[in-house]
C-alpha cells in the first residue's frame, strides 16, 4: 500500500492531503485565503505566500491526524513546484523537501497541470487517451492525454483564460472575488439575452480567445451605465452563455478529430461552474462520447490531485532529487513522458 503527502502551495489556497494506491483520499484539508484578498479584488502574491508560511505546518498535523497516519506510514511526501506563484511554491517545496530529507522519504515535485489533468483517473476508471479540456484562472487548453507525462496540445487561449475572464467580468460588474462563483451565481437570476462575440469561432482551429468578450461585456456596461440588477444579471448569463458557445465549438472539432478518445474530461477551477458541465455533458452525448468531471471539491486547487499525480509517476519508479527547483511558468508539453497506457 503506497501513501502519498501532498502539498499544494501553488496560488491562494493552502492545502494538505494523503492519498492511497487504492484511489482512496485518506485526508483533504484546505486553507482558503479569500478573505485576505477580498479587499483587492484578487490574489496578491506576497500576502498569499505569507499565508502559506502560516497555515502549512498547522494543515500538515491535521491532515496526518485526519489519515492516522505518522511520517514513518508515509511512502513519498510530494509538493506542487510549478506553474504558479513563486512564492508560494517556494514555501510547499522547501518544507516538502525538508521533511523528504529529515525523515529519508521520497521526494516528488508535480506540475500542477497534470495535477489537474490526472485527477479523474483519481475519481473514475479512464484510460489513456483522453480529450481534456483543462480551463482554470490561468489556462485554457485542450489537450490529448496519452498518458503519465505524455500529453498533446491541440489548442490554447490566445490571450485571457476563461477564469481569468470571469474574474475581470466580476469585478467589472462590481460582484467580487472570487469572480467564477459570483458570475455564474448572477446569471441564475438572467436571460442571455444580450448580443456577445464568439471569437474564433469561424475559424478551422482549437484555440481559444477570451479578451475580446471580456471587453464586449465592459463596453456594453459603459454604454448603459448605471446597469440595473436585472441587468447585470442578464450580462453574466449572456457573458456564461458565450463561453459555453467557444467550450462546445472547439471540443466538437476536437471530439472529431480524435476519434480513439471515447473518454472526454474537463478539469480545472472552471469546471466547477455546474451550467458549463451540463453543456459539455449534453455535447457528448449528442456525439457519442462518455463525458467525466471529478467531483466539485477537485476542481479548484487541491492537494489531492498533487497526491495522484504524484501517485501515478512513483508507481512507475520516478522520483525527484531535492535540487529540484520550482518553476512559475512550466508547459505541460515540457514533462517527461512515461506512458504506460494501464
Amino acid at each position: 500500500m503506497i501513501k502519498i503527502l501532498a502539498l499544494e502551495t501553488s496560488c491562494d489556497e493552502t492545502a494538505v492531503a494523503v492519498v492511497d494506491s487504492h484511489k482512496r483520499i485518506l485526508a483533504h484539508v484546505i486553507r482558503s485565503q479569500i478573505e485576505e484578498h477580498q479587499l483587492y479584488g484578487g490574489v496578491v502574491p506576497e500576502l498569499a505566500s505569507r499565508a502559506h508560511l502560516d497555515f502549512l505546518p498547522s494543515l500538515v498535523t491535521e491532515a496526518l491526524k485526519q489519515a492516522r497516519l505518522g511520517y514513518g506510514d508515509v511512502s513519498a511526501i510530494a509538493a506542487t513546484t510549478g506553474p504558479g506563484l513563486m512564492g508560494g511554491l517556494l514555501v510547499g517545496a522547501t518544507f516538502a523537501k525538508a521533511v523528504a530529507f529529515a525523515r529519508n522519504l521520497p521526494f516528488l515535485g508535480i506540475n500542477h497541470l497534470e495535477g489537474h489533468a490526472l485527477t479523474v483517473r483519481l475519481t473514475h476508471d479512464v484510460p489513456f487517451p483522453y480529450l481534456l479540456l483543462l480551463t482554470s484562472g490561468g489556462h485554457c487548453q485542450i489537450l490529448e492525454v496519452r498518458g503519465v507525462g505524455d500529453y498533446k496540445e491541440l489548442g490554447t487561449t490566445l490571450d485571457d483564460a476563461a477564469g481569468e475572464a470571469f474574474d475581470k467580468v466580476a469585478k467589472m460588474l462590481g460582484l467580487g472575488f472570487p469572480g467564477g462563483p459570483a458570475v455564474e451565481k448572477m446569471a441564475l437570476k438572467g436571460q442571455p439575452n444580450i448580443p456577445l462575440p464568439r471569437p474564433l469561432m469561424e475559424q478551422n482551429n482549437y484555440n481559444f480567445s477570451f479578451s475580446g468578450l471580456k471587453t464586449a461585456v465592459l463596453q456594453y456596461q459603459q454604454k448603459h451605465a448605471p446597469l440595473s440588477p436585472q441587468t447585470v444579471a442578464d450580462l453574466c448569463a449572456s457573458f456564461q452563455a458565450a463561453v459555453r458557445d467557444c467550450f462546445v465549438n472547439r471540443l466538437t472539432k476536437a471530439i472529431q478529430a480524435l476519434p480513439l478518445c471515447q473518454h472526454v474530461v474537463v478539469a480545472g477551477g472552471v469546471a466547477a461552474n455546474v451550467y458549463l458541465r451540463d453543456a459539455l455533458q449534453e455535447l457528448c452525448t449528442q456525439q457519442g462520447r462518455i463525458f467525466v468531471a471529478p467531483p466539485l471539491a477537485l476542481c479548484t486547487d487541491n492537494a489531492a490531485m498533487i497526491g495522484w499525480a504524484a501517485m501515478e509517476r512513483f508507481r512507475l519508479g520516478y522520483q525527484d532529487p531535492l535540487t529540484l527547483r520550482p518553476r512559475p511558468r512550466w508547459p505541460l508539453k515540457e514533462l517527461t513522458s512515461c506512458n504506460t497506457g494501464f
